[in-house]
């Protein structure tokens, strides 16, 4: 079984080398040859150089990565996981660690994502930074939005979330055949925990020990609302083709019961004075809410046939990879 620890890393020059050697230690743990541990044969570093304006993929080189994804120019987070992904499977891997460059994270909890996967209980396990152990010097602001976040999407979709944004995680081979990103300008983190639901795909949070860097700047969020922004357009999105009938439905539903208190409240009136033009305006909003809630349910209906469809595909493209995967496999061998 081969394991590869992938670091994204955009302008990481000065600290990839630590942390490259902080996984290296960390491959040292009793974990590794004792128990379920001593499934993994090979364990490799693989570091995506995210189109870096410094010198990080030949420190990532020097420090003794055994995989660099380089490209150029920068494309943001999302992008590079894509390639990640990619790029591991290429590699043979059965089990992908992702773990942030700057060290917040500390490599020798990778074991506890990892015991789970191995006793086949689940597919994928992310790290919980409001469990437990709570995340140090983390921004109330981005604490907030990201547990509210978090509830609203859980209860929407039927599952407990308990951290949606955390990128420190472990996914076995059948998630990263599995998944597919629709957005590479941004982010991956939630996508690929909605997508991963959507598929039936199990997932466990574990608590983590986390220390946010004050005076370190994030690369991915310069400003808070524009995170907020582009975070919410890619879970409206990815909630739409994973519910469909209720991202549209429960809307559509909402609007005919207005429609029917509307049409009431009218009807007592009328009825006690027989009278229509002092009460039109209720008919007027009763009749646009009923055509509002049909088109809605009209499109929840559509947006189903069209998720059957998409799961048809990805379906293809599922066996088409596993397929090719094989294929590349063999001749390596």
């Amino acid at each position: 079984m081969r394991l590869i620890v992938n670091i994204p890393a955009y302008n990481e020059e000065k600290v990839i080398g630590q942390t490259i050697q902080r996984i290296k230690d960390s491959f040292k743990r009793d974990f590794y040859f004792t128990g379920v541990g001593n499934q993994i044969e090979d364990k490799l570093i693989q570091v995506v150089d995210d189109g870096s304006d410094d010198k990080t993929a030949e420190a990532a080189q020097k420090a003794g990565a055994d995989l660099i994804v380089s490209y150029k120019p920068n494309r943001r987070l999302a992008y590079s996981f894509k390639q990640a992904v990619e790029n591991a499977l290429e590699n043979g891997a059965d089990i992908m660690v992702n773990i942030d460059a700057d060290g917040q994270f500390d490599p020798e909890d990778i074991p506890q994502l990892l015991e789970p996967i191995l006793r086949k209980k689940v597919d994928m396990v992310i790290a919980n930074r409001f469990g437990k152990h709570k995340a140090e010097n983390i921004p109330w602001i981005k604490n907030l939005l990201n547990q509210l976040a978090a509830k609203l999407i859980g209860f929407f979709l039927g599952h407990k979330i308990e951290d949606l944004t955390c990128g420190f995680r472990a996914h076995n081979r059948e998630v990263l055949l599995r998944l597919n990103l629709t957005n590479v300008n941004f982010t991956y983190t939630q996508e690929t925990i909605i997508d991963a639901i959507g598929k039936n795909l199990k997932l466990l949070w574990v608590p983590v020990k986390v220390t946010y860097f004050q005076d370190r700047e994030s690369r991915i969020v310069s400003s808070i609302w524009k995170f907020v922004s582009n975070s919410s357009k890619i879970i409206l999105k990815a909630i739409r083709d994973v519910r469909p009938l209720k991202f549209f439905g429960w809307p559509g539903l909402f609007f005919l019961a207005l429609s029917l208190i509307g049409f009431a409240i009218f009807l007592i009136n009328y009825f006690q004075t027989f009278k229509i033009t002092p009460y039109l305006n209720y008919i007027l909003f009763s009749s646009l809410t009923l055509l509002l809630g049909i088109q809605l349910l009209i499109f929840a209906l559509i947006a189903d046939m069209i998720k059957s469809n998409r799961r048809i595909t990805e379906e293809i493209m599922y066996q088409e990879k596993r397929h090719r995967l094989k294929e590349v496999s063999k001749d390596q061998g």
